[in-house]
């Protein structure tokens, strides 16, 4: 089978990455690459070597062993891709030609590990990905992009993954798009793809997943697939079959980004322009409205009034409440963009009260 180079996957659209949570043994990695292979739909075999765990006592990996096992799967075509969390694992890595590197959300929660990485890729020329660092601090994602191009590496990509988030129950990792969008706003040169295993952390919720970063405009997707999922060492819920995962692309409305037909821009454009409008219209109502907070400010220094009323709060949100649905907008909007104007508005009056 004729193989990939990087160059010919890097601006493909959509990137496709797959294979199993962790690499258990030659015969699983070869027979899972050569699935892959056959659906023709995937570009990279992904596959852990070293598997960080919160716990001790877990399957912590195969180790360097398994690289050589990633390194045969190349005779189906596939390129090979695997994380590394120290220098020593790159150096490892490396040994085996592995084609793509990926630095995991643990490492980069942390800059001393991914400086450390980025040194010793200084002279190297491999394509890195980068995802989310596990909490939700997007300068810490920014940061390790910046720590990874400075070592002279050119072909960066963003993976995104979810962010781990106190009372999530419908994700294994919460994926908090907007933190996602931002990202992805500030780093528009960059390849950017999704990991919905990694968000969804099981297996029936993993389509909905993957249309959504599509809709957003997302370049590909990582998603672990397996021979026998329900078996796996790692990760079993989250983990389907190469023909599984075929069906699930096939199933997936590919959207571009980029609008080439001039009468679908001139459409789009036209209602932008009205979005443009209805914006400047909030912004000039929301500044009438601070100038009224701050006379309510200035009225409640004169005669030592706190600045938060608990119940002129819950009154405002209420009357919103009512009238949020028959508008067609969703009670968390309306939570979330009452919540800021009131910080806005407490701040503005704690402004007056400090004069």
């Amino acid at each position: 089978m004729l193989k990939k180079s990087i160059d010919d996957v890097w601006n493909k659209k959509p990137l496709i990455i797959s294979g199993p949570c962790s690499a258990e043994t030659e015969e699983q990695v070869l027979q899972t690459a050569q699935q892959l292979a056959n659906t023709n739909c995937v570009d990279i075999l992904r596959a852990g070597v070293w598997k960080p765990r919160t716990r001790p006592g877990q399957f912590e990996g195969i180790g360097s062993e398994a690289l050589q096992w990633l390194k045969n799967a190349k005779k189906t075509g596939l390129l090979i891709a695997t994380e590394v969390a120290t220098t020593k694992q790159l150096e490892e890595a490396l040994k085996f030609d592995i084609d793509i590197i990926w630095l995991g959300a643990r490492t980069t929660a942390n800059p001393f590990s991914v400086q450390e990485i980025a040194n010793a890729l200084q002279g190297i020329d491999i394509p890195i990905f980068i995802k989310n660092p596990i909490n939700p601090d997007i300068e810490l994602w920014v940061g390790a992009v910046e720590r990874i191009h400075k070592a002279g590496i050119k072909k960066i990509g963003l993976i995104h993954r979810g962010f781990s988030s106190y009372g999530n129950m419908e994700f294994r990792n919460a994926p908090m798009w907007h933190l996602a969008i931002e990202m992805k706003r500030r780093n528009s040169s960059l390849m950017f793809i999704c990991d919905p295993s990694h968000i969804c952390g099981r297996r029936d919720i993993l389509q909905h997943v993957a249309q959504t970063s599509i809709n957003l405009g997302f370049d590909g997707l990582m998603i672990e697939s397996h021979i026998s999922p329900d078996t796996a060492w790692s990760d079993a819920n989250q983990q389907i079959t190469p023909n599984t995962l075929q069906t699930m692309l096939n199933n997936i409305v590919w959207r571009n980004e980029n609008i080439d037909n001039t009468d679908l821009y001139y459409t789009i454009e036209k209602m932008r322009l009205q979005i443009n409008h209805l914006d400047d219209e909030l912004m000039e109502i929301l500044s009438t409205r601070m100038k009224i907070v701050e006379e309510i400010g200035n009225y409640k220094k004169q005669n030592d009034i706190t600045i938060l009323q608990t119940h002129r709060w819950n009154e405002i949100l209420e009357r919103a409440f009512e009238k949020c649905e028959k508008l067609g907008l969703s009670k968390e909007f309306i939570t979330k963009y009452f919540d800021a104007v009131h910080m806005e508005s407490i701040y503005h009056q704690n402004k007056i009260m400090n004069t």
